[in-house]
């Protein structure tokens, strides 16, 4: 065990400087010499936020150790904190869930009833499927996945809940491309409530940014700077540089 502390000392100290690549390669390291279970106890002993930065550096060319044994408990607790990250793009929480919940051994369905289960865990999924927010009313509404047309068509909170046990429109098999399609399958048919309540944050999200983009659409309709200066400006110095006062001037 006291191997053990030295080598999460190190690991952290690695990721706190940057190396990333660094700290995975201790863990890999770790897990060829004592086995995938001491590796596993060492990920149990991380914090969150260590075991986050080093999965969220996924690489589609090839399968990280770390990726491959983290459970779902310790993935949602590292999901629920990568909004810490504030990647606008979400590029790397997509391909971290993505990577981890569609492994080969594992069951998509334990990892995503763990990030329910947490505080932030459907403002996580979310962010997720921030992207598809239309595409995924669309799949609400009516069990495809061709985009909403219409805000007002959304189906409400109620609507939602009673056709919550539809029979699927689209099979699985069909949409299963391990990415957000599948993904959303698997919340509307196997975990509804989950489904819903992450919609529900997601709509709110939307709706958030589009207030956001509606004011500043008004803000540049409201400011027109033709470029000319008013009279009263140059009196006041705001226009000619000669009118500053000189202490004004050497504090430049």
């Amino acid at each position: 065990m006291t191997k053990h502390l030295a080598l999460i000392a190190k690991t952290q100290s690695l990721i706190a400087a940057g190396d990333i690549v660094g700290a995975e390669a201790a863990l890999v390291a770790l897990a060829d010499d004592e086995g995938d279970a001491a590796l596993m106890v060492v990920l149990e002993q991380l914090p969150p936020k260590d075991v986050l930065a080093v999965i969220r550096e996924y690489d589609n060319s090839k399968e990280s150790v770390v990726g491959l044994l983290v459970t779902p408990a310790q993935f949602a607790r590292a999901v629920v904190i990568e909004k810490l990250y504030k990647d606008l793009t979400r590029t790397h929480l997509r391909g971290m869930v993505n990577a981890v919940i569609f492994r080969e051994d594992a069951d998509p369905l334990e990892f995503l009833t763990a990030i329910g289960d947490l505080e932030g865990g459907s403002e996580a999924l979310a962010d997720y499927f921030s992207d598809q927010w239309s595409r995924l009313e669309g799949f609400a509404r009516s069990g495809g996945f061709e985009p909403a047309d219409e805000y007002g068509k959304m189906l409400s909170q109620s609507a939602l809940l009673a056709s919550a046990y539809e029979k699927p429109r689209v099979r699985q098999e069909e949409i299963a491309d391990q990415d957000w399609m599948q993904l959303a399958w698997l919340l509307r048919y196997e975990l509804p409530d989950l489904f819903i309540e992450m919609l529900m944050v997601l709509r709110a999200k939307a709706s958030a940014h589009k207030a956001v983009s509606d004011e500043e659409d008004e803000n540049d309709d409201d400011v027109q700077d033709d470029g000319k200066v008013e009279t009263g400006d140059t009196d006041r110095g705001k226009a000619t540089p000669t009118a500053r006062e000189s202490d004004e001037e050497s504090a430049i």
